[in-house]
Parts: C-alpha cells; sequence; structure tokens
C-alpha cells in the first residue's frame, strides 16, 4: 500500500474515532451527571424551582421520556454561543443559581455535560422541533392515574358516619390508634391500612355502638317496622335492606341478605336480632371502607355518591343522594353537578370545608402543643382551640359568601374572640367572633398573620424561621424541600451572653455550610419575614434573650434586646422581597404557583392521593376554572366533581372525552 493511501486510511480513522468520541447518550451519560448534581430535587413540579423551564421527568419515567427530556434541554442551549447556555451556566454557577454550585468547573462531569450541550446546539429539523414540543406533550398527560377501589374510613369520617347513622356522638374514633399525615393529609389511601390494633378497636367500637343503639329500648328509628315477633321474616328483611343500604351505601345482595338474617335469627328476641346484625355489620369491609370506584354498572352511581358525600360532606351519604343514586341521576354531568350545588348549600359542606382546612392548615400543630409558661402565659388549651375557630371562620366566610379565595392570603380583616384580641393586641370586640380589621400597622393579612400559622410553626420556647419558611414552601406553594444529608448537625449554635444574636444571626451558619447552604437559602429567608411575631403569634418590636443567673456572668438574670431585621424574599419568585406577613399574603395572591397549589391541595384532599402526571389534565381544567370563577372556591370543588367524578367526563390524554 502506498504511503498517501496509508495516510489517508490513518486519518479517516482517527476523523472516526473523533466523531464517535463526540457521541453522547443523555440517558447513560448526561441524566446521571445531573442527578448526581441533585438538579432533580428542585426542579420538579413539586421541587422548589418549580417556576422554572427545567422540570426532571418521574423517576420511573420510560427510557423514551428521559431521553425525549435530554433533548428538550435545547430550550436552555445558546445555540449561537453554546459556552453561554443557561445549562452550563447555572449547575456551575458561573451565573447566579439559587441552588448554588453543583457541578464543579473543569470537572469531568462539566465536560460531558458541554459534550451534551454541543450535540443540542446543533439539532435541527423533526428531532428540534420534537425536543421544542416536549413541555406540550408533557402538559397533555401521560400513563394511567391510579384506580383506587375502596378507601378506608378516615377517623373523622367514621365519627360522622356513626353519627348519621345511628344518631351516635360519642365520636368512638377518638380511642382509635393515631393517624400519619402523608401528602400533608390523613386521609391518603396508601396510609389506610387496617392494623391488628385498629381492627380491635373497630371490634370494641361496634359492640358498644350497637349495644347503645338500642339502649333503654329506644331504636332511635332503626326498625321501620312494627315486628309482631321474633318470626316476622318480612320486617327483618326490611330492617335488614334498609339499614344495610344505609351503613353499606349501596343495596345488598341476596347473598349479604341471606347472611344477616341467619344471624338474625339466631337470637332470642327481634331487638337483640337487630342489635347483632348492626354490630356485625360495623366490623366488615362494606362499611369500614367505601367504594370510590368500580367496573359494576349497577353499583358504579353508588360510588359516585360516596366519593360526593364523604368529599364535600366528610360523611356517609343521606337518603336523597342514595335516591339520586338509584335514580340514574348520577350518571351524567349535569346530574353530578346539580347534586354537587345543592350539597354545598346544605350545612353538612361546612363540616366537610372544616376538615380539609384542618388538615392543610395542620390544626394538629396547635392543638396539643406546648408553649413554655413563663414566656408565653397567655398559651392554652382554649386559646388552641380559638386559633384553630378563627381559621375556619375566616376561610368558611371566603367560601360560603363566594369571595376571592385569594383572600385567604391577603385579606385585611379576621374573626376574632377575648382570648385571640389580647394576642393581636387589639380591644374585645363587641361580640365574640365578630369581623373585626386589621390595621396596616399590624403588618397581618390573611392566615400567615394568624396565630394558628405562627403558633403551628413555632417552637415551644421561640420562633422558627426555617419551619415558617418549609412550611410556606410545601403547603401554598407545593415544592418539597429535600431533607438534610444524613449525619448533619441541625442544632443552632448555642446562646452565648457575650455574643447574643438572633435567630437570623444564629441561622447564618446554614448559609455558611455548603451541605446545609442550598436548601436554607429556599427557607430561611421566608422564615425571616415573620420575626415579628412570636411563637403564639404576639407581635414584637425587638428579640429578646434573657440568660438565667446560672448562665450570666454577672450572677443575676439579664436581659438583653436585639433588632429585628425582617427582610425576606422567595427564592425562585421574581421581585419577592417583602418583611412582613402581609407582605408575603399580598405575594401570594398573586403569585401563580399559589394557585396551582391550592388546586393540588384540594385534589390530593379529595382523590386520597398525590396527583400524577396522568392527572395533569384535570388539574390544569380546574385551574383555569378556578381562575375563570374569579378565584370562586365553591367553583373548584364543583370543577373536580365534575371532572373527576362524573363517568362521562373521563377524558383520555388528548383531552378527548370517552
Amino acid at each position: 500500500m502506498s504511503r498517501p493511501r496509508q495516510l489517508l486510511i490513518s486519518l479517516a480513522v482517527c476523523a472516526l474515532a473523533a466523531h464517535g468520541q463526540q457521541q453522547v447518550s443523555f440517558k447513560d451519560q448526561v441524566y446521571p451527571v445531573l442527578e448526581k448534581a441533585g438538579c432533580r430535587a428542585c426542579h420538579t413540579a413539586e421541587g422548589v424551582a418549580s417556576p422554572t423551564r427545567l422540570h426532571f421527568p418521574d423517576k420511573d419515567a420510560s427510557i423514551e421520556r428521559v431521553n425525549a427530556f435530554g433533548n428538550s434541554l435545547v430550550e436552555l442551549v445558546d445555540r449561537d454561543n453554546p459556552e453561554k447556555s443557561l445549562l452550563l451556566l447555572k449547575p456551575t454557577a458561573r451565573v447566579n443559581h439559587a441552588g448554588g454550585e453543583r457541578i464543579a468547573s473543569s470537572s469531568a462531569d462539566e465536560k460531558t455535560l458541554r459534550a451534551w450541550i454541543d450535540r443540542l446546539a446543533k439539532l435541527s429539523g423533526r428531532e428540534l422541533t420534537a425536543a421544542l414540543q416536549y413541555k406540550q406533550r408533557e402538559a397533555m398527560g401521560f400513563g394511567e392515574a391510579p384506580t383506587v377501589v375502596l378507601r378506608r374510613l378516615t377517623h373523622s369520617q367514621y365519627n360522622n358516619t356513626v353519627r348519621a347513622l345511628l344518631s351516635d356522638s360519642t365520636k368512638p374514633a377518638k380511642n382509635f390508634p393515631p393517624e400519619d399525615y402523608v401528602h400533608g393529609f390523613k386521609n391518603q389511601y396508601e396510609s389506610l391500612s387496617t392494623s391488628p390494633i385498629l381492627a380491635e378497636a373497630y371490634s370494641r367500637s361496634a359492640e358498644r355502638l350497637a349495644s347503645n343503639a338500642f339502649r333503654r329500648g329506644d331504636s332511635r328509628g332503626l326498625i321501620p317496622c312494627e315486628p309482631t315477633g321474633m318470626n316476622d321474616a318480612a320486617c327483618r328483611k326490611t330492617f335488614i335492606e334498609q339499614f344495610g343500604r344505609r351503613a353499606f351505601r349501596r343495596p345488598l345482595d341476596a347473598k349479604e341478605i341471606a347472611h344477616y338474617d341467619g344471624l338474625f335469627r339466631t337470637q332470642g328476641s327481634f331487638v337483640r336480632g337487630a342489635q347483632t346484625v348492626i354490630e356485625a355489620m360495623l366490623q366488615v369491609p362494606s362499611f369500614l371502607f367505601w367504594l370510590e370506584d368500580t367496573p359494576n354498572a349497577k353499583l358504579r352511581p353508588y360510588a359516585v355518591a360516596s366519593q360526593l358525600s364523604y368529599f364535600l360532606w366528610n360523611t356517609m351519604p343521606d337518603d336523597t343522594l342514595l335516591a339520586n343514586a338509584e335514580s340514574g341521576e348520577l350518571n351524567t354531568r349535569e346530574g353530578v353537578e346539580k347534586v354537587a350545588r345543592r350539597m354545598l348549600a346544605d350545612a353538612r359542606a361546612k363540616q366537610g370545608l372544616d376538615e380539609f382546612i384542618s388538615q392543610w392548615l395542620r390544626f394538629d400543630r396547635v392543638l396539643g402543643v406546648a408553649r413554655e409558661r413563663r414566656v408565653y402565659p397567655l398559651f392554652n388549651e382554649r386559646l388552641a382551640e380559638s386559633m384553630t375557630e378563627e381559621a375556619k371562620r375566616f376561610i368558611g366566610h371566603i367560601v360560603w359568601n363566594d369571595r376571592d379565595f385569594r383572600e385567604v392570603f391577603n385579606g385585611t380583616y379576621t374573626f376574632v374572640n377575648s382570648d385571640l384580641a389580647s394576642v393581636y393586641g387589639m380591644e374585645r370586640p363587641a361580640r365574640e367572633w365578630d369581623r373585626v380589621e386589621l390595621p396596616p400597622a399590624s403588618e397581618r393579612a390573611g392566615i400567615l398573620g394568624q396565630a394558628l400559622f405562627l403558633t403551628a410553626t413555632g417552637k415551644p420556647g421561640d420562633t422558627a424561621p426555617t419551619g415558617r419558611g418549609l412550611f410556606v414552601r410545601e403547603q401554598f406553594l407545593c415544592q418539597a424541600v429535600p431533607d438534610p444529608p444524613p449525619g448533619v448537625d441541625t442544632n443552632l449554635p448555642p446562646l452565648d451572653e457575650g455574643k447574643p444574636l438572633t435567630n437570623r444571626g444564629r441561622l447564618a451558619m446554614h448559609a455558611n455550610a455548603p451541605m446545609c447552604a442550598g436548601c436554607h437559602n429556599l427557607i430561611d429567608p421566608i422564615g425571616f419575614g415573620f420575626e415579628k411575631f412570636d411563637a403564639i403569634g404576639m407581635r414584637r418590636e425587638q428579640y429578646k434573650l434573657v440568660f438565667d443567673s446560672e448562665e450570666s456572668s454577672s450572677g443575676r438574670s439579664k436581659e438583653v434586646l436585639l433588632d429585628l431585621d425582617t427582610s425576606a424574599w422567595v427564592t425562585g419568585i421574581a421581585d419577592s422581597k417583602f418583611t412582613s406577613p402581609r407582605g408575603l399574603g399580598e405575594l401570594l395572591a398573586q403569585t401563580p404557583q399559589c394557585h396551582e397549589c391550592v388546586v393540588k391541595q384540594l385534589f390530593r384532599y379529595m382523590a386520597g392521593r398525590q396527583d400524577t402526571p396522568a392527572d395533569r389534565p384535570i388539574v390544569n381544567r380546574a385551574l383555569d376554572r378556578f381562575r375563570d370563577s374569579g378565584f370562586r372556591f365553591k367553583e373548584l370543588m364543583v370543577a373536580f366533581i365534575t371532572e373527576k367524578v362524573t363517568p362521562s367526563t373521563r377524558r383520555d390524554h388528548n383531552g378527548s372525552r370517552h
């Protein structure tokens, strides 16, 4: 072979090798780099960087979706000057990045990312068009939403149901094992299992409830006929069918009727037989679990009735609602909406809304908590209950009077009793729970200025800026903040008489610690805006430290007053500086992420589960209807009912009806 030809072959081989080196696999090479950098922790629909253009797919996403996501990053690439691409400058912190440096400059990981950026810069034709359409396809939803057939009664639903069914107001579920919060609520189906301890509690409760139902010979209207004796088969059947229909929230089939009739006949009297049937029915899944969905066309309307009732009333369907199911009125979108509006006009709807509010705003963090008596002498159980009552009255006023729901955040009024007036530094109202206006100088507004929020996010002896910032992120922006890395010391520096610091000063350690700064810079600055309000919501102009005699060098207690810096901001939201609850309330009321979060929170409560990518069309349509209505919360509830509950409105992922 001639030397020139040999040289040409060698050059060709080198060119091919160089070309091969430039090929980079997004899934196998680039995606792991971004994962290792922790980008997913913030850049998801629920992450603190959700307002940005970068949203990672779910962890269980298919290879096709991951690669499509990789191509969609072309939106963050400067195709004329790849080295100036945000996809490169942000994670390497060459430009301001809330998450700090995630990929070290000149590292192997940066070179891998840069190789992908160079590839994206050369996209063209159909490949570029498909990459740019990725977000549009994602917004349309994909996959299948979880199908939940049965949902266990929550403890509050159990209490409300036995009260409606048996006129029993003893609230037996208060003795049940406590429920856990999952995804911010206690009614998430994945956490509503039945442990052996709970099963035993159900058994004891059923025995007491059945016994109480016929105490003093009073049947409380449970037996709808006049039995002629134990052998009155017609009356037995009538009782079993009618009570069972209400207890199971659907008609009984012939096999079930025969089973309970057999139990009934083992007893020596009609009343004793009825009591035995009630006790048995209260322990079976058909009572303890309500039907949310079913392929059985005959039972489907009854499942719709239960969804409506436990969502809107937090209790069992009444006779009218069961009749609506039987008549077929719940088989159409129009019928369901008509029934839902009737239910929202019923007094029981207040009970349902209050339950949603109590879980969303975490009343449990106020009821039963402790505060240091010498620091907060006003705090007691009665004041804690007043805090929850204020929130219920305030939000209820907005909802039931069809006011703009954004007033939950920026409303400059509230409802107080004498106890709360003392906390707020107001004159006592002429009547308990009168509406009062909040003066601008108070710097309070909406739920953020109320004692409930300020107490729920405090500590026994002091405020907690981190806790307050975290609550705002999670409950009002639906953004998940990652847990601290394992082994990290989360304790603040001890108080030092020689160098007294405010909470802001002590929390500076988080901003200066690389392992902590990424997350704490996202939550602490929010909490600083509340520092003029103590751990039970009382206003303070300065931060007071008291050093006891044992700790004081002088041998006497020493009081130190420090000025408060309440400058605050919400990283990820433009022009978000504020200095008070009123300032943040006004900001959230105008923030699209907050509006969407309200919608998502209601969806999670209604569906009993976290929203999935397949739910995005429903959530987006409900959000549009919420906005178009002027942010009327009742319209949001009706929107979800007609979108999710009604069989005829189920849609495929292109939005067309089935």
